[in-house]
């Protein structure tokens, strides 16, 4: 239950970030409003999974790393965003990251 709650965190994190881009600084009501709500329900489904049973450094690895990876993802695929060697290079350390902080992590 936890890992569904976190998978929850993390889609909730990318469209509060991804509407962050597109309330243009804020300034745009609706979608502000999507990024305040986004972040709010991402934290309070964070903070339940650590609840649960999650380590706290394992989930936040997950969670700030599949957001992380889905952002550059999206701003490349639907925001005329770059994604160079480089940027495809940081996201695979990132997931490598992930995997050995579960891989370490006590169950």
């Amino acid at each position: 239950m936890a890992w569904i709650l976190l998978a929850f965190a993390i889609a909730s994190e990318v469209l509060a970030t991804s509407a962050l881009k597109l309330s243009n600084g804020l300034t745009h009501l609706g979608w502000s409003v999507v990024v305040a709500a986004g972040y709010l329900v991402s934290f309070v489904l964070l903070a339940r999974a650590l609840k649960l049973q999650l380590e706290m450094g394992t989930a936040y690895a997950v969670w700030s790393g599949a957001g992380t990876a889905a952002i550059a993802l999206i701003g490349a695929a639907f925001m005329g965003e770059s994604l160079n060697p480089a940027k495809i290079g940081g996201i695979l350390l990132i997931i490598g990251g992930v995997v050995v902080l579960n891989l370490a992590g006590g169950h």
